[in-house]
């Protein structure tokens, strides 16, 4: 099946020597309705999490600002964006976190496990030594997340799961490492990967399943701008700047950018009108 939806990408050319700022002269932000071949697509969601509550995990929710706008997309976004996809029979794959065994017990794991195979390859590590371990050591206590913080990040990932509004369904495919992700796209002709969860700037983009690992594998990387958040620092998180500009990155370097309406509208278009008249 093959619908139309309008498409936002950035026009990063030309520079305008003219001007004082010659980057300015970039056209910027457009947005383009384009074919998107649902039998070649998938929507992924990838480490939206359980946090528990910051009375039971403060030190958790002291270093991830981005919790509570987390939380809200699983509770608002993600479930209209999950519905829909489903609706229109387009692939859903969940990416998780590979501590304990919350995921272990769903067939869509099972099947990513039997096509990629137990053991998932690890990159050579150099070995640590007493200045590396030094350095790292600093970082922990004053980078992030902090030596008070630790013992209730750890209890946090100690109960891990995935909130009910997003959970998979059926057999949806359930990936721990790239090599699951892309044996699950490899098995159902999935060429085109359409991003959710958290971080934008992070997980998403550096962590297993991550769109860095999946555009080696030859995928484009795609997102649903209202249907992520970022990590923000001190100097960005009144304005979510981390997220506008992750934004950019993706549009860039890895694929396009989606709006949550024109997804919606797009893939249950009788839905959408009904409900928008009523």
């Amino acid at each position: 099946m093959k619908i139309t939806v309008p498409t936002g990408y950035y026009r990063h050319f030309d520079a305008d020597f003219s001007l004082d700022v010659p980057g300015e002269g970039y056209g910027g932000w457009r947005k383009e309705a384009l074919e998107l071949d649902l039998s070649h697509t998938a929507l992924v969601v990838l480490h939206a999490w359980d946090f528990g509550s910051r009375s039971q995990f403060p030190g958790w929710h002291r270093t991830v600002e981005y919790i509570p706008r987390a939380e809200a997309i699983c509770r608002n976004e993600l479930p209209r964006l999950l519905g829909s996809v489903r609706e229109a029979g387009m692939t859903v794959f969940h990416v998780v976190e590979p501590i304990g065994d919350y995921y272990q017990a769903y067939p869509g794991y099972r099947r990513a496990v039997r096509l990629a195979g137990e053991n998932a390859s690890e990159p050579e590590r150099i070995p640590e030594d007493e200045s590396l371990l030094s350095l790292q050591a600093f970082r922990s206590a004053n980078v992030f997340p902090g030596a008070h913080n630790a013992d209730d990040i750890r209890a946090g990932f100690a109960r891990l799961d995935i909130p009910d509004a997003v959970k998979p369904q059926g057999d949806e495919g359930v990936a721990a490492t790239s090599e699951q992700l892309f044996a699950l796209c490899r098995e159902q002709g999935i060429t085109h990967l359409i991003y959710a969860g958290f971080a934008v700037n992070a997980c998403i983009l550096m962590n297993p399943g991550g769109m860095v690992d999946m555009r080696r594998h030859g995928l484009l990387c795609s997102v649903v701008g209202e249907a992520v958040t970022a990590v923000e620092n001190k100097e960005t998180a009144r304005n979510e700047g981390a997220k506008a500009l992750s934004l950019w990155s993706i549009a860039l370097f890895f694929g396009f950018v989606y709006q949550l309406e024109d997804m919606v509208a797009a893939l249950s278009p009788t839905r959408y009108r009904d409900e928008g008249q009523s």
